[in-house]
């Protein structure tokens, strides 16, 4: 006998969670406040996730299924590699336009760092956005963007290291908009690369 059907996805829900960790924290998350983002009760989060912890780690497993088609959706309806390269960056950060919501879901990478179960999923993710970032430099490359012989998996670890120093920076002197930021150091990374 089939059960009632969802009336809330997961996929709402976890979303949900982003908004909330934004906000509150990991810490301070709890089932409650993202039952009541998306009008439910929290019963129903605990038969869907088990606990807080489950929840979150459905959130870490959502990150790393997107991780997989991140290619895809980087290079669709972009003109160009590296156009496509400023999309995904300014994506990838886009849960954190103030200050605060990057400390929180900086929180939440704390415990990525520390909880096995999170480190593995957060590693998967990390090492697959290095994936797209090295593939739509390689793509830039081709294109005649990039000067001939530019080592793409490289600098995709360096781009990696840069914008992720440059959101902790931005948290700290606030200065213009986390995108403005990460636009301006990923293009000083990429200038001395540029055909």
């Amino acid at each position: 006998m089939a059960g009632r059907p969802r009336g809330v996805d997961d996929a709402v829900i976890l979303r949900a969670a982003v908004e909330v960790i934004g906000r509150v924290g990991p810490a301070r998350l709890t089932l409650a406040a993202v039952a009541d983002e998306v009008g439910l009760v929290p019963g129903t989060l605990v038969q869907r996730f088990g606990s807080k912890r489950g929840l979150l780690l459905a959130l870490a497993e959502e990150a790393v299924r997107d991780a997989e088609t991140l290619h895809e959706q980087a290079r669709d309806g972009q003109a160009s590699a590296l156009v496509a390269l400023r999309a995904f960056v300014r994506r990838s950060w886009s849960a954190m336009s103030t200050p605060e919501q990057y400390a929180n879901h900086l929180a939440f990478l704390c415990m990525d760092l520390t909880d096995p179960d999170f480190h593995t999923r957060a590693l998967a993710v990390h090492e697959a956005n290095g994936r797209v970032i090295a593939a739509l430099l390689g793509e830039a490359v081709a294109e005649g963007a990039l000067r001939a012989g530019t080592d793409a998996v490289a600098l995709a670890g360096s781009i990696q290291a840069v914008t992720s120093g440059a959101g902790l920076c931005w948290a700290l002197d606030r200065r213009g908009t986390l995108a403005e930021r990460l636009e301006r150091e990923l293009d000083a990374a990429l200038a001395p690369h540029l055909a």
